[in-house]
């Protein structure tokens, strides 16, 4: 067991982060639904502005979700994990 805290699953196959597997990880993904979709309202205003606010969201996201999947982020093929 690592120090980092384990709040997503890795991707079966692939590379990533799956679904969250903890608390912490479901208020992290709703709390950016919740701030990408307010902030697409701006929109209305500004695309440049509602444009470069969820490039930030999506990138301190995937940040988290990186540094916080259980095992860490890296390419996984499945059952048989051919690991180097």
């Amino acid at each position: 067991m690592s120090d980092r805290p384990e709040w997503f699953a890795p991707k079966r196959f692939g590379y990533g982060a799956g679904l969250p597997i903890s608390w912490q990880g479901w208020a992290i993904t709703l709390g950016f639904v919740a701030l990408a979709a307010l902030g697409s309202l701006l929109t209305l205003y500004s695309w440049i502005g509602a444009a470069s606010v969820l490039v930030m969201l999506t990138a301190g996201f995937l940040l988290i979700a990186a540094r916080t999947t259980k095992g860490g982020w890296r390419w996984r093929w499945g059952d048989d994990d051919r690991s180097s």
